[in-house]
This record gives structure tokens, C-alpha cells and sequence, in this order.
């Protein structure tokens, strides 16, 4: 977004959405050992700021309502997830910390965009 003439989309002025972007780097950088969790925990986070940047752009409340509800939803089994996976012997509980961390971030904020 360099100013030239670009309008934002509106999933751009979303704090959530940023955040989520965050949580997939994180996800992705997170050894998660067993390959059906590491897949399920990154398509879910993507699928999380999918549906955020979705939620953004429609215009009725029900509509925005919907697609965040599945946004959270979707950060919910994401971290579900390496949760799973830690538990099972996988990534460290540091990593796991730390996507507590960054992952209530935007559970905190869709949780208000859906009220």
C-alpha cells in the first residue's frame, strides 16, 4: 500500500486480518511432527483470514457476522491442532506457547466483530 492512487480493500483496515497473517507465519513455522495436524493446522489459519478478509467486504451485519463466526472458528481448530500435536509428542511446548499467545490475538478481536 504505497499511497499511489490504491484504496485499501476493506479486509486491509482489519487489525484481525493482520494478525491472522501473523498466526499463519507462525503456524508454518512451528514444527508440528504429525502430517495430517501440520496440514489441518495451516489450512485452518488460512481459512481464518480468508474468511476475516470475506467478512470485511460483505455488506450486510448477518453476512459480516457469518464470516467471522467461521473465522473464529477456524483459529479455534488451528490451534486445536498444534495442540494436538503437542500432546502427542510433536512441537515443544514453547512453540505451543506461543501460538496460544499470537492466536488469542485475533480470537479476542473476531469474538468482538461477531457481537
Amino acid at each position: 500500500m504505497d499511497g499511489n492512487n490504491f484504496s485499501p480493500f476493506p479486509h486491509h483496515k482489519l487489525q484481525a486480518f493482520e494478525v491472522a497473517l501473523e498466526l499463519i507465519r507462525l503456524i508454518n513455522r512451528t514444527h508440528i511432527s504429525e502430517a495430517e495436524n501440520r496440514k489441518h493446522a495451516r489450512a485452518s489459519a488460512r481459512s481464518c483470514a480468508r474468511n476475516l478478509a470475506e467478512g470485511a467486504g460483505r455488506r450486510s451485519r448477518a453476512d459480516k457476522r457469518r464470516c467471522y463466526s467461521i473465522a473464529h472458528g477456524e483459529l479455534t481448530e488451528s490451534v486445536g491442532c498444534v495442540e494436538i500435536d503437542n500432546a502427542e509428542g510433536g512441537c515443544s511446548e514453547q512453540q505451543l506457547q506461543a501460538v496460544y499467545k499470537l492466536g488469542s490475538r485475533p480470537g479476542a478481536m473476531v469474538t468482538s466483530l461477531t457481537r
